[in-house]
């Protein structure tokens, strides 16, 4: 199956050419570091851009302050990840082991050059994203979670990493590990905590005060006007977010969970063309992030999206869970649809104790070995119902109605009905749920048959009952009996995605008859900055 980046141990690595390190002495600055010297220190923002021309530097762990790993860079060599394309934290610092001669470029500069020359963004950026990836394998980062095994917030922090590709380490509380940890931390020994580098605790432990730490969630001037605000950082959120880049329009995305969305919950898509042996939700929108980066764009997670309002300077003004606004010339929804929250009493109990939303490996583990159930029927729960039958004793698909064959695609279909592991359940509900501070039981009913059964589970996936996400847009736009946008002439639209407000575009599975598939998703992302620009540059003249 293809991943986000290539294995960094196993990458052909091509150096960067003489043409590139010129252009960088022009806009930088060489300087002889003395052996012992913090290039870039962790925890802090990447100003610049670290060249080795001579010389030796290590990556420094946040957590010990000791060398990450056995290797160092040389000469021709670099330093950075993924953080130094967002504009956030370094992860890892990086200290001379020698006396080193370094070109250290200014981060907006080095950023101009790599839009200017692509042969060497190329070769950046394979490199960061491999780092990334490597880290996030290895859980070699700055952020350690304690306390997982027992407590839901915690849990809800590492999904929200998991899901951003974030490296993070797990450390049990009753561990020597943990124990270390929470000395250090001046702990009590029993309290689970998020604790960045060696001994910051971050409080509340949740995914916001995380991504304010890292620099994921970025502070944005209230007076910044972007040519286009994106909400929503699904497929055609991130598939906007690239074009919008490449065309020249500053662009922001703004994202309430995870780069991914709905799609990113997919452990296996194999029907999206280019990748014969699958890719992820994941790993897929998180390839078109990358490349949306590159373009400049910028990206805000995890932040919702809460109203909107548009001035009289036609500008449009969206009010964040932050109580900020960051304002736009134009607007593309891609908030996308939203499983609801089934009618079973003690739902919201059980949510991250047995209850989940998603079925990536973050969820998977916490119902490893043991009987699971999914409530849906689309490709969705199929995936996860293939994924999750890799570690769990056996699957259990609550169908509410009498067939798959029109919510489903074949191949998938085919695979369920075929796998020893998975038992389809037409006509059957989840009527009950069962358990203390975790769910343990759940009680099923075949509504045909009218019979009942329980099934002693730890873990119930909801993916159903999908809502599409527009009670923000505050009544701006047409809506269709289901709330999902209506877009298009019939609407009063211009062009094919533009809504009855001029210059609010909607894309995606919000989008009133769209087709609800990762392609047809990334397709209107990619066309509709087309119409953006259009309107943009109109508003301009």
């Amino acid at each position: 199956m293809e991943r986000f980046a290539e294995e960094l141990a196993t990458m052909v690595r091509t150096p960067l050419e003489d043409a590139h390190v010129e252009a960088m002495r022009a806009q930088g600055t060489v300087k002889t570091v003395p052996a012992g010297t913090m290039l870039q220190e962790p925890g802090v923002v990447m100003s610049e851009f670290h060249y080795v021309i001579d010389g030796e530097v290590e990556a420094v762990d946040s957590r010990s302050g000791e060398r990450y790993g056995n290797a160092t860079l040389g000469p021709r060599q670099f330093f950075g990840d993924l953080q130094f394309l967002s504009g956030g934290v370094s992860f890892a610092g990086a200290r001379t082991v020698v006396e080193s001669e370094i070109l250290c470029v200014p981060r907006a500069d080095m950023l101009r050059l790599m839009s200017d020359m692509p042969e060497m963004s190329d070769i950046l950026v394979a490199v960061f994203a491999a780092r990334r990836r490597n880290a996030f394998e290895k859980s070699h980062g700055a952020l350690t979670l304690l306390g997982t095994e027992v407590d839901r917030d915690i849990r809800h922090v590492a999904s929200f990493a998991a899901r951003n590709r974030l490296p993070f380490a797990e450390v049990a509380l009753d561990s020597d590990e943990g124990r270390r940890f929470s000395e250090i931390c001046a702990l009590d020994g029993e309290t689970p905590a998020v604790i960045l580098g060696r001994n910051e605790v971050l409080s509340p432990a949740t995914p916001q005060t995380v991504a304010a730490a890292i620099g994921l969630d970025m502070a944005i001037s209230d007076d910044t006007v972007f040519d286009v605000i994106i909400v929503g950082g699904g497929p055609s959120g991130v598939a906007a977010a690239v074009y919008a880049g490449a065309e020249g329009l500053s662009a922001l995305v703004v994202e309430d969970l995870a780069i991914g969305g709905q799609a990113g919950t997919s452990s296996r898509i194999e029907n999206y063309m280019g990748f014969p042996t699958g890719i992820s939700g994941s790993d897929l929108v998180g390839r078109g992030e990358v490349q949306a980066m590159k373009f400049g764009t910028r990206f805000a997670v995890p932040r919702r999206a809460m109203s909107l309002e548009q001035c009289e300077k036609r500008l449009f003004h969206v009010k964040l869970d932050n109580d900020q606004y960051v304002s736009g010339r134009s607007l593309v929804v891609a908030t996308g649809v939203q499983y609801r929250r089934m009618g079973l009493e003690g739902l919201e109990r059980f949510e991250g104790a047995g209850v989940y939303y998603a079925a990536t490996e973050m969820e998977a583990r916490w119902a490893r070995g043991g009987e699971v159930a999914i409530i849906g029927g689309g490709n969705s729960a199929g995936q996860a119902a293939m994924y999750l039958a890799r570690s769990a004793k056996h699957v259990h698909v609550l169908v509410r109605g009498p067939s798959l064959a029109s919510s489903m695609s074949d191949y998938l279909l085919s695979r369920l009905e075929r796998h020893p592991k998975i038992t389809i359940h037409l006509n059957t509900e989840a009527i009950e749920l069962h358990g203390q501070d975790a769910l343990e039981a759940v009680t099923l009913c075949n509504k045909q048959k009218d019979e009942t059964w329980r099934i002693e589970t730890s873990g119930l996936f909801v993916m159903a009952g999908a809502a599409p996400n527009t009670d923000w847009l505050s009544g701006m736009v047409e809506l269709d009996d289901r709330g999902f946008v209506c877009t298009g002439p019939q609407a009063g639209g211009r062009t094919t995605f533009e809504t009855s407000k001029p210059g609010v575009f909607a894309v995606g599975d919000l989008r009133a008859g769209s087709v609800k598939r990762v392609a047809s998703a990334v397709g209107e992302g990619s066309v509709v900055i087309s119409a953006a620009w259009a309107h943009v540059n109109d508003d301009e003249s």
